[in-house]
């Protein structure tokens, strides 16, 4: 008999955005004829940008030529890339990181959940509410949580609760507090929020006394349009001790449909063995990351190195101002009919707060219904995201003023 991981059991029977395209599937069956817009999910729509297109023209003709062909490349990445995550992510930040503490993959969605792999499943873990599914799901599926509490939370988790008060940006719990890893979003997915360098001080400060390691998510570190404000946690002394960071060039370079990430894990960074000897995070993840993945392809990865061309950077930069452009456009536009709204300044997401204390799914329905328009539940990232919803600034300029226009005349 093959058994099953019985914590699959645990989560509920559909992941956040499966359950939006089950709706929306039943209206536009229902209503053919109505065009909907969608600022659910948070996918680019914006062609990959030229520089990176010629440069993977020319790596797929290298492929084609017995001279220049490449079979299995290094599974940390190719030197060409490492060595242009150092210099435009790092060092221009005043950070100094190592070609060794960088490991390209194919998703930070997927390195966030992999990473659980070399922590014991005893291991406490906190994340902050509302809060990426991903981090919590993957959780469950390991097997460290806890049942599906009647609140909507898991037993073992510790949730973190982001809200108006705190601007959706959690503080450390208290001194002692067990917590073992902490996951962190900056700029934060869902509620586009961003952490100020003080508060990341008081994280750090937090997880050195505490023992604890931060996975810090900086998946869209390039919306951040302040300068004073870091981009990563290595700006933050210290932090090379005690965090691990997810970068991503999905959103930053329009790589969704193409897949390119990497993970930072110093060599400081370190964990505790069952007899409490110190053990570095850095080589088991190596000693997991080419056991279990032969890398990612070198037409993809000369892709992202030309993401940091001089072309490349100013035109991939100019997709970013063109979506925070449509964040700023529905921001304003939204708020001539009352919405109450956070992020959209630093990061590509809208969080809102429904009309009339609406729950965020009854809101999902009446947007979807009266105005033809898709966002995403703020319930579905955690109970504290109850009564929020979601919005996306990643579509087309047309589309946007569109869905603007919609929501004014149904909320005006």
């Amino acid at each position: 008999m093959a058994r099953i991981n019985e914590h699959f059991a645990k989560l509920p029977a559909g992941y956040l955005f499966p359950e939006i395209g089950r709706r929306v599937r039943a209206y536009q069956a229902a209503h053919p004829s109505e065009r909907v817009i969608r600022l659910g999910i948070g996918d680019v729509t914006e062609p990959l940008a030229p520089a990176i297109v010629d440069a993977m023209h020319a790596a797929v003709d290298e492929m084609g030529k017995a001279e220049t062909f490449r079979g299995y490349g290094p599974e940390q990445g190719y030197d060409f890339l490492l060595e242009a995550i150092r210099e435009h992510d790092y060092r221009a930040r005043g950070v100094d990181i190592a070609a060794d503490e960088i490991f390209v993959s194919d998703g930070s969605k997927c390195d966030s959940g992999n990473i659980q792999e070399i922590f014991a499943l005893a291991a406490r873990v906190a994340v902050t509410d509302p809060v990426y599914p991903v981090y919590v799901d993957s959780n469950v599926m390991a097997g460290r949580t806890g049942a599906l509490g009647p609140d909507g939370r898991y037993g073992g988790l510790v949730y973190l609760v982001g809200n108006e008060a705190n601007g959706f940006q959690p503080e450390p719990p208290p001194a002692g507090t067990a917590i073992d890893i902490v996951y962190l979003c900056s700029p934060n997915n869902p509620t586009g929020t961003v952490a100020t360098r003080a508060q990341l001080e008081r994280w750090v400060a937090w997880a050195r006394a505490n023992d604890a390691i931060i996975l810090f998510d900086a998946a869209y570190e390039s919306y951040i349009s302040d300068p004073s404000l870091p981009r990563s946690i290595y700006e933050i002394e210290g932090a090379r001790e005690c965090a691990l960071e997810l970068r991503s060039f999905s959103k930053r370079a329009g790589f969704t449909g193409v897949r390119c990430a990497f993970l930072v894990i110093p060599k400081g960074v370190t964990g505790a063995d069952p007899d409490g000897k110190r053990v570095s995070i850095n080589a088991l993840w190596s000693r997991r990351h080419t056991t279990k993945f032969n890398g990612a392809s070198y037409v993809v990865q000369r892709g992202a190195a030309a993401a940091y061309s001089p072309a490349g950077l100013a035109q991939t930069q100019a997709q970013i101002a063109f979506y925070m452009e449509n964040a700023r456009l529905l921001r304003e536009g939204l708020a001539t009919v009352g919405f109450t709204m956070f992020g959209g300044v630093h990061a590509p997401y809208l969080w809102l707060r429904t009309k009339d204390g609406a729950t965020s799914w009854a809101f999902f329905d009446r947007l979807l219904h009266e105005a033809q328009i898709v966002g995403t539940p703020g319930a579905g990232f955690g109970p504290a995201g109850e009564g929020y919803f979601r919005l996306s600034a990643f579509n087309s300029r047309a589309n946007i003023e569109e869905a603007i226009a919609r929501i004014r005349r149904v909320f005006g």
